[in-house]
């Protein structure tokens, strides 16, 4: 990598706008260069080659270190952990990539933060992204059976067995709608034979 840094005149611990700055003087010198005739031209027109080359292979070196720096999520994890979830979700917002695990400690984030319906929406994308993965699996095992749970709770029917069944409206808006349902047809029924 250090004969890549000798290419563009810079030492290998130079910032990115020192390497960008190098980069942009030297390759308009060889462009301008290229057009010489005789050997001259030959060399600016190689140099100049060398240089897209090296400043590529640089770049590149450099954005994975950062990527490399950035994917651990283990201040994300401690965060969590500390109850801190506004400096996790901070880190977490961070990350350019979002993989599998991203979408994970989201879920658990909004979890804590008793989001519901968010936190299973991140963990269904976390195991679609990595469907092998046993924590994910577990964890939405968890996440079912204990939703389950506080629903059934909270409605005070702790043997209705379909939770699902109640999601949009629970117990009330079902008997309510059955009682109307009852009313129309007695309406009904009430106005064809008393006419």
């Amino acid at each position: 990598m250090n004969e890549y840094y000798k290419i563009l005149g810079i030492s290998p611990d130079a910032t990115d706008e020192d390497v960008k700055s190098a980069y942009k003087t030297l390759k308009e010198k060889y462009q301008k260069d290229r057009f010489l005739e005789g050997e001259e031209g030959n060399l600016a027109a190689k140099n100049l080659t060398r240089l897209e080359t090296a400043y590529a292979e640089i770049m590149e070196s450099r954005n994975f270190e950062k990527f490399d720096n950035n994917s651990n999520f283990s201040d994300v994890v401690g965060y969590i952990k500390s109850g801190q979830l506004n400096l996790a979700q901070d880190k977490l917002d961070s990350f350019s990539e979002r993989n599998a695990e991203w979408h994970y400690l989201q879920s658990v984030i909004f979890y804590k933060k008793n989001w519901i319906n968010e936190s299973k929406k991140q963990l269904e994308i976390a195991m679609e992204m990595d469907p092998s993965n046993a924590k994910y699996k577990d964890a939405y095992v968890k996440f079912n059976l204990k939703s389950g749970y506080q629903q059934q709770f909270q409605s005070g029917n702790a043997n209705y067995n379909n939770v699902n069944d109640r999601q949009m409206g629970g117990d009330s808006c079902g008997s309510m709608a059955d009682c109307c349902a009852t009313w129309c047809c007695m309406e009904l029924l009430c106005n064809g034979c008393c006419r």
